[in-house]
């Protein structure tokens, strides 16, 4: 059952924040949308967009600009939290890339986190939530994300193609398990077997299939990102894809940071992207 907690009228349609109690995570869990005017017609296409650390379900709907283009295109746009809150696990709140706000999409098997951070399990909870509850086209949902969340959206996206049918990213943690970020979550929740990491790296996930989406992947990249070198390494998802016989637009920007400055100066290309493969369908 969905809580309104509030609603604003925006580009004709209706830009909304919910609570609901969540059964993967066992609490209370908040998420936004946008349902463009089309809506009120039927069932519209819809685009999950998972964001990065210490940001919440109001960052991306408050900061990337996207309302404009998704109400042009007819899209609805969902935008979960990024974690649990309220678990009151001791440290949660102790690093700003760890425990609260950080929860990786993925489902973690460690104590004391495997009773809630099951993020990976909760989009899919999410999915079928809006589905049932929301004017959604089952059938044409894509998914895309910024940072951890573009980690998230590529993950989510390469293990369930059938479910999330187009994706795409800005500046994502494309190899976690090589990187600071990646290691100190995936340690943390999933313990030090790194074989249980392979299934949340984009990269890896991406070089044992072929063709996942035909369509593309669209992935933006600051070359100004001073997140680029250390812990993003989208070098080594190109050359997964390469391998995957995928085909990935991998767009480098000069001067562009890792903020929601770069991210919304494209939004509107990722979101006629989506528009257009989920269209096809």
């Amino acid at each position: 059952m969905l809580e309104l907690i509030s609603e604003h009228a925006c580009y004709g349609g209706v830009q909304r924040f919910y609570r609901h109690d969540a059964r993967e995570i066992g609490l209370p869990m908040r998420f936004s949308v946008f349902i463009p005017v089309q809506a009120a017609d039927g069932p519209v296409p819809a685009l999950f967009y998972l964001a990065g650390l210490t940001c919440n379900e109001e960052t991306f709907m408050i900061k990337a600009g996207a309302q404009r283009a998704a109400a042009e295109a007819g899209l609805m746009l969902i935008a979960p939290d990024t974690s649990p809150r309220g678990a009151n696990i001791a440290g949660e709140a102790d690093s700003w890339d760890f425990g609260v706000g950080a929860g990786f999409y993925l489902d973690a098997t460690q104590e004391p986190w495997a009773r809630h951070y099951r993020m990976y399990s909760y989009i899919h909870e999410l999915r079928e939530l809006v589905v049932k509850e929301l004017p959604v086209d089952a059938e044409r949902i894509g998914i895309f994300g910024h940072s951890m969340g573009g980690h998230g959206a590529l993950t989510m996206a390469l293990k369930r193609p059938d479910v999330f049918r187009s994706v795409s990213a800005f500046a994502p943690i494309a190899a976690p398990s090589m990187c600071p970020w990646g290691k100190k979550a995936f340690s943390g929740y999933l313990g030090d077997d790194t074989s249980s990491w392979e299934q949340y790296d984009a990269s890896l996930l991406m070089a044992r299939l072929q063709t996942p989406f035909p369509a593309g992947i669209l992935i933006d990249q600051g070359l100004g990102d001073k997140f680029l070198a250390e812990q993003l390494y989208p070098e080594v998802f190109e050359a997964a894809c390469r391998s995957a016989a995928q085909p990935l637009e991998l767009r480098r920007h000069a001067r562009y940071d890792h903020g929601y400055y770069f991210i919304s100066t494209f939004m509107e290309d990722h979101i006629r992207f989506h528009a257009r493969c989920l269209a096809a369908l």
